[in-house]
This record gives C-alpha cells, structure tokens and sequence, in this order.
C-alpha cells in the first residue's frame, strides 16, 4: 500500500509543477489551440497539458516499477513514449488520420508482439473460448486501437477525459492490487496521480488541454489495463476470479468505448473517414440539451459508475447476457439524447483579424502582435 501511495504523490507532484512550467512556455511563445465552429471553447487555450500527465506518469512509474521482476513494462514504455510524440506532433501540427493510424499501430504491435498484451480468447463471449491465433490478433489489434482512440475521441469537454481516466484507473488499479498483481496497480496509480494533478488546470474553464499527447496516453494505458484485466480476472486461480470478466472490463470503459464504437459506425455508413470530426459524441449531445462543461463531465462519470456497479453485480449472468443488458440501456439513453436534444444555436465565429473565417495548418499556432491585440480587444 505505501508503495502506491508514494507512486501516486510523485506522479501528482511531478504533474501539478510542470503544468505551470508548460503554461508559462505556451504563454511565452504564444502556442494556443485556436477555437472552431467543431469546438465547444472560445477562449484561446493551450493544449500541451499531456506534457505534465507525460512526464508524471513515466517518471513515477520508472522509479516504482521493478523492470528487473516485470520485463513486459519496458515493452510497455516504449509505446507510450511512440505514443506519447505522436500526440505531441498531432498538437503542434496537424497529423493527418493515415500518419496517426500507422504511428498507433506501431505502439499496438509493440504491446502484442513484445509486451504479451493480447487476447487469445473470446472468454465466454457468445459461448466462445479459445480462437485461432490470427483471431486472437485480430481481436487484440482491434481493441488496442479502438481503446487508444476512445479516450482522445471523448476529450471535449473540460475535465470529461481526464475524469473518466482517473475513475477507469482507480477501478483497474483497485483489482491489481487485490490480486497482488502490483506492477500493473502501480502502473494504474501512477497515471490516476498524474491526471488527478491535471484536473487542478482543466476543470472549467481549463486554463490547459491535454491535447492527443494526454489523452491518446490515456488509452494506451487503458488498452494494457483492460486486457490484461480480462485475461487475468477469468482465470479461475487468481484470488478474485471473474466470470463475466470481458463484461466489467467493457463496463468500466463504456463511456468512451461505445461512444467511439457508435461515433465511427455512423460515419463509415455516411461514406466518410472514421477518424472525421463532427459534433455527433455523447458530450456533444449533453452540451445540445443545456448541461454545462462540469455537468457533462460529472453525468458521463456518473453513468459509468452505475455500469460498473451494474455489471460487478450482474456478472454472475455471464458475460453475454450481461454486455446485453448493458448495451440495451446504454443505446436506449443515446436514442433519448439523439432524438430530443435542444436545437443547437448558430454561432459565426471571426478571425482575430475581423475575417468571418480561421484557417491554418497547425492546432496550435504562434500569434502575431498584431493578433494578440485583436484578441485583447
């Protein structure tokens, strides 16, 4: 216990001090996420916090984690580090979706082929267990690409990702260390540390985005969780074996998970790009029926806490009615949401400048002089 405490505080301590160092540097070279018609700020705010959630989280977890006795961590790290500087360059540049697919592929074969993060069993699911190894890849790229995704995708509202990440770490965290698996509770703990001291700057209004680089660190850190989670929890000899372990492991990512599931299905049937934006997520459909950035953030936690707690008690069910009943409530709130939101207020938006029109080739950009005047004004 004293060890995840003390993994916790390093990571909280090193991210609540570099968030204002990385303030400070965005403020001095004026590099600002420009708002658009797609997002929901309009204030000029810098979206480099997935720096400090970075540099807490590694840091802690390097001097916690004994790399001697749990060799698959240093696989572990090198993807977040791949991941890591593929969120930083998405920040400053715009990535396009092609560069940004092959870059998480990349990290996923790193955790598959060197790390041993994958699935090699459907686990009950549908009445299936064991698969071929060409289905067990298939199923473990897919998961590790779609959890990497959900988390960046979910990261528009103040405080929504960083909330759900830190509810998803306490739950992922809480098991590890129950079963004496405390690598992986470090690994979890150190992440919660980091993002509880980044909810100090990006609750609302944020004064800091974690920008990809936070939040697609987030996901990679879930994808290992979960997995890990379901292979472990489903065999019968560990100290707290779960039936329905793929069930709760969808449960404690529901919000983000389905989400990006649904949020992608849309747009492949509309013939466009999965990895298109548009205003079609779950917190974009709260903010539509009058719920404020807090009141998004703290309704998506709230519903995902009832699904945990749904499926822990319900697990005796098995895994496939289970993950039913979940998606059959969780469809029929967004049906509710979709059908009956507010209608949505056009607002025009206007270059710093006085031009009805902001185009450029980064997300984040440097002001001119005569920009930041306009912007004063």
């Amino acid at each position: 216990m004293l060890d995840v405490l003390l993994t916790a505080s390093v990571s909280f301590i090193i991210t609540f001090l570099a968030i204002p160092v990385v303030l400070q540097i965005a403020e001095k070279k004026k590099l600002y996420d420009i708002p658009d018609e797609r997002k929901v700020h309009t204030r000029l705010v810098a979206s480099l916090g997935g720096v400090g959630i970075f540099g807490g989280f590694i840091l802690a977890s390097l001097l916690s984690i004994q790399g001697q006795f749990n060799y698959e961590f240093q696989y572990f790290f090198a993807a977040a580090i791949v991941i890591f500087f593929l969120g930083l360059k998405d920040d400053l540049m715009i990535l396009s979706a092609t560069k940004k697919f092959i870059g998480q592929i990349i990290a996923a074969s790193i955790l598959i082929h060197l790390g041993g993060i994958r699935l090699d069993s459907m686990y009950g699911l549908f009445g299936i267990e064991q698969v071929s190894e060409g289905v067990g890849l298939a199923l473990s790229y897919l998961t590790i690409i779609v959890v990497i995704n959900s988390f960046n995708l979910i990261d528009g509202v103040d405080g929504l990702a960083a909330s759900l990440g830190i509810l998803s770490m306490l739950v992922f965290g809480s098991y590890f260390f129950a079963v004496n698996m405390q690598a992986y509770a470090l690994l979890s703990f150190a992440m919660a540390g980091s993002l509880v001291a980044f909810m100090i700057f990006n609750h609302h209004p944020a004064k800091i985005f974690m920008g990809d680089s936070g939040s697609l660190m987030i996901g990679l850190v879930n994808a290992i969780l979960v997995i890990k989670f379901i292979n472990v929890a489903h065999e019968p000899t560990v100290a707290i074996p779960i039936t329905a372990s793929v069930a709760i492991g969808f449960s404690v990512l529901i919000v983000p998970l389905l989400d990006t599931l649904r949020v992608f299905s849309i747009r492949i049937l509309n013939g466009t790009s999965p990895f298109t934006p548009d205003r079609n997520h779950v917190h974009h459909l709260l903010l539509d029926r009058g719920l404020g950035h807090a009141a998004v953030s703290l309704t998506c936690v709230g519903i995902n806490v009832g699904f945990i707690l749904l499926a822990w008690f319900g697990r005796f069910l098995g895994t496939t009615l289970m993950l039913s009943i979940m998606l059959t409530l969780a469809f029929s709130g967004l049906g509710f949401l979709y059908y009956y939101r507010r209608r949505r207020t056009m607002v025009i938006a206007k270059r710093m400048d006085g031009a009805t029109e902001l185009k450029t080739t980064s997300k984040v950009v440097k002001l001119t002089k005569e920009a930041q005047a306009a912007q004063k004004n």
